[in-house]
């Protein structure tokens, strides 16, 4: 149960630690030397499971206990990592703050000037602790809230006062900690490639810093996404979790420390390069959030974070329709012919929405030239967009548009008239990259020229969604005109330019689409309805890919399309029922050509849609579980009702198995008290097998969830690279 800001203020008057608990999850946090006013910032002395009902006597026991002793050739003093570790206090780990004014001031020791707990705006408890250093002429604020959800949030804020050496205040990085319990010895995040998004990789937590430096300028393919610390061999569904996510869709930095002492911490913030962020007296920094969750198993940390993102306000509150995108279908080929044909074809078997891709602004004929031309390209739509938006929505779809505003070519009227606009330092022009470079969205003309010309777009025609995509890194990326880094003012622009479209265009969506899934943080998804999972919608490569983005995003905001079935990225192959099975759970859509679709496919095709959006209410608000299969070529995942009624699971063969006879299948997350119907087939009945199936497929099977959950059921045996969908129902 959450506290309310008057027990906690309640509490903090009594002089004791705050405690609080939301979801199953406490935080305790202590005010050291409280006693002695002026002392310093706050400390997480415990962030995990829930403590239950409390008292101030029985927090201050805690505190208490909780004091660690002192080592010989250590410091003479307990030392703990505050929220904001500090140098100053003995902790010889990463500190939470770094920069100086021209060498002076580079160990700041915050001493206490305030503390409130208050409402925050996400409904849970946030307690603001604010703390001044005179030597380095610094004030500090940091908030710690935790919401509804059990997400733990922090952030910081550094402002530079007068100081006497009028020096201004050179920040090197503000990052914020959770602490560690002796416990969690085993360290998981996601690394990857463009194509292979969301790799997982494990290690083992030894002393040092297992650090996840990201300086592409976006997410980028191999971000974390979370870094997650456990207790050895956790899983999907067991092992206790501890997990950070840094909310910055820039530079940033996440990573996990542990020193000789024993103590460990996560930790993350934005990755700030080189006199990137100078404070003059008056100015401020805030740090991004950094999201904290903790359950047992990966799959409680993920419903955190679900939880958290079907709460905000701005998250998508219509059924996520079915997309049908020309990228794969027709590529740079706008011929409004064929466009027409495929529009109808879709409409056809049941999509709710047409997303024009890349080719139809001014001289853009291939990826070579027309980036930063935002207007449609006459030789091609001599009448416009109009009349093909209208045929689109008189078929009964919304109708979308594909944009890159952050980037440029070369060989384009834009930056040809404004080489001024460019990214770039030194005097030299960034390494080619996909045939484009980076807008400098700080500098104001070119927000304004961008912020129009969308602007315009959006009020020409109906368009109900922008696929708004992000080909390359930023590299050498200086602002103009003297080269300075531009990365973090980049970021700040990108949002700012994202919030400014919503409020002039509430009713437009927006996908952040990087190379695919390459832009994926909460900070982007704050201002975005959908994200593009990857460039690269092979049904096999998928399986990985969305299990994993399933770690932090719910499957309503997955991109993930039916392809044709040689794999434009690998040129596997694959049956229909294995690429629509893995698309059905996630925000579904086609990127086929359907005008060259033979009429049993098409049907095959509109089976698999209608059984999408006969889902489609239970995928998009159930809870995601996901088995821990002790064959690694196998794996089930699923969505399950919140009440419990009903449940679909997907049973993914993704390579050859390691037996002959498949042995029983477990299914998570059940209601262990109610009985269920477990049936098994896709929308085309079942897919191929490599044996005669157990004999409970035919008919199906009724057994209590504590059965199903534990005991579970005989797989059938399929070939390789296919799957079947395995649906229960509560009787």
């Amino acid at each position: 149960m959450p506290t309310s800001p008057s027990d906690a203020a309640a509490t903090l008057a009594a002089g004791a630690p705050l405690h609080l608990r939301s979801a199953g999850v406490s935080a305790v946090v202590v005010l050291p030397g409280f006693e002695k006013p002026g002392d310093g910032l706050p400390v997480l002395l415990h962030w995990g499971a829930d403590l239950g009902e409390t008292t101030p006597e029985d927090l201050r026991e805690l505190a208490r206990a909780a004091v660690p002793a002192t080592a010989n050739n250590e410091v003479g003093v307990p030392v703990v990592a505050g929220v904001l570790p500090e140098h100053a206090t003995g902790w010889n780990g990463r500190p939470g703050l770094s920069g100086s004014r021209a060498g002076r001031g580079w160990s700041p020791w915050f001493r206490r000037t305030g503390v409130s707990v208050k409402s925050g705006s996400d409904g849970g408890d946030r307690i603001v602790v604010s703390g001044h250093d005179s030597d380095a002429g610094l004030d500090v604020v940091v908030e710690m809230e935790l919401l509804p959800s059990g997400l733990l949030r922090q952030r910081a804020t550094v402002t530079a006062g007068d100081h006497p050496s009028r020096v201004p205040y050179a920040l090197g990085g503000l990052g914020l900690t959770v602490p560690l319990p002796p416990e969690a010895t085993e360290v998981f995040d996601l690394a990857g490639r463009w194509g292979r998004e969301r790799a997982p990789q494990r290690r083992e937590l030894t002393v040092g810093v297992h650090s996840r430096e990201n300086r592409r300028g976006r997410t980028g393919p191999d971000a974390p996404l979370i870094l997650a610390a456990g207790t050895a061999g956790f899983g999907f569904r067991g092992g206790e979790v501890w997990a950070v996510h840094t909310a910055w869709s820039g530079n940033h930095v996440t990573y996990a420390e542990r020193l000789s002492t024993g103590a460990s911490v996560l930790g993350g913030g934005e990755l700030l390069l080189p006199g990137e962020v100078v404070l003059a007296a008056g100015e401020s920094y805030a740090s991004p959030w950094l999201y904290a969750a903790h359950g047992i198993g990966l799959d409680a940390v993920a419903a955190q974070f679900h939880t958290h993102l079907r709460a905000r306000p701005s998250h998508p509150s219509t059924p996520r329709p079915v997309v049908v995108n020309n990228w794969e279908a027709t590529y740079f080929d706008h011929d409004v012919t064929r466009l027409t044909e495929l529009a109808r074809r879709a409409a056809d078997v049941g999509a709710e929405r047409f997303v024009l891709d890349d080719g139809w602004f001014r001289h853009r004929r291939d990826d070579t030239a027309g980036l930063g031309d935002w207007y449609v390209d006459e030789s091609v739509w001599p009448d416009g967009l109009t009349p093909f938006v209208e045929t689109v929505r008189g078929l009964g779809m919304e109708f979308g548009l594909w944009v890159e505003p952050e980037m440029v070519n070369p060989d384009s009227d834009l930056a040809r008239a404004h080489p001024d606009w460019i990214l770039a330092t030194g005097g030299r022009t960034p390494v080619p990259s996909r045939n484009q470079q980076v807008l400098d969205l700080a500098h104001p003309d070119a927000y304004r020229h961008i912020l129009d010309r969308l602007d315009a777009i959006l009020s020409a025609d109906a368009i109900s969604s922008l696929k708004w995509d992000h080909n390359r890194d930023l590299v050498d990326a200086g602002h103009s005109p003297g080269g300075e880094p531009g990365v973090h003012a980049q970021t700040a622009a990108v949002h700012r330019l994202l919030d400014e479209l919503r409020t002039r265009h509430p009713e437009v969506e927006i996908e952040s689409c990087s190379s695919g899934g390459l832009r994926v943080d909460l900070a982007i998804l704050e201002r975005t309805d959908r994200v593009w999972g990857s460039d690269c919608i092979d049904a096999l490569e998928r399986q990985q890919i969305q299990r994993w983005t399933a770690q932090l995003l719910p499957p309503e905001l997955i991109g993930s399309h039916v392809g044709a079935a040689r794999a434009h990225t690998t040129a596997r192959t694959h049956d229909l029922s294995f690429r629509a099975g893995t698309a059905l759970f996630c925000s579904f859509g086609i990127e086929w050509d359907l005008t060259v679709v033979s009429d049993d496919e098409r049907a095959e095709l509109a089976a698999w849609v209608a059984l999408h959006k006969e889902l489609r209410p239970l995928l998009h608000s159930g809870t995601v579980v996901r088995a821990d299969s002790p064959d690694p070529a196998s794996a089930l995942h699923g969505v399950v009702a919140a009440d419990g009624s009903e449940a679909v699971f997907a049973l993914v063969q993704l390579d050859a198995p390691l037996t002959s006879v498949p042995g029983r299948i477990r299914l998570p997350g059940l209601d262990p008290d109610r009985r269920y119907r477990v049936t098994a087939a896709n929308a085309g009945g079942l897919p191929a097998l490599r044996h005669r199936p157990p004999p409970w497929v035919a008919e199906g099977v009724t057994l209590s969830g504590a059965a199903l959950g534990h005991a579970g059921v005989r797989a059938p045996s399929l070939q390789p690279e296919h799957l079947v969908l395995l649906r229960a129902t509560a009787v």
